[in-house]
């Protein structure tokens, strides 16, 4: 069965850029990247709270689930606003493709594709 090519943008709270699908928490990037063809997969590090206030998975816990079992995209942008969270990322998705985990050929990206708009929606 062949798999749907999609643009895959993972954030708890900005607007869905046009032309790609949206996925507002880890598990639903998960069920995203397993089941289509990523061509660009767009990260934020913060994916909000539950009802409880503690700290939902985040976009680091995302790369590190992405590396382990060796998950694909063509190309990888952060678009987050979290320092920290996004040299996390970066430098952990490009020591899994030095290491041989995700595949040589992904592009992988230190900003945004896509202009962060909120609109409250």
């Amino acid at each position: 069965m062949k798999k749907e090519t999609i643009n895959l943008y993972v954030d708890d709270l900005r607007d869905c850029p046009h032309g790609f699908i949206v996925a507002r928490n880890m598990d639903e990037a998960i069920h995203y990247i397993e089941n289509s063809r990523v061509h660009i997969l767009s990260l934020d590090h913060d994916l909000g709270e539950d009802e409880k206030g503690n700290l939902l998975p985040t976009g680091y816990d995302l790369v590190k689930n992405f590396c382990e079992k060796g998950l694909r995209a063509n190309k990888i942008y952060l678009h987050t606003d979290n320092g920290v969270g996004r040299d996390n990322m970066y430098h952990t998705l490009k020591a899994a493709q030095r290491r041989g985990f995700i595949d040589q050929d992904i592009e992988i990206y230190h900003y945004s594709i896509t202009p962060n708009r909120y609109s409250g929606n």
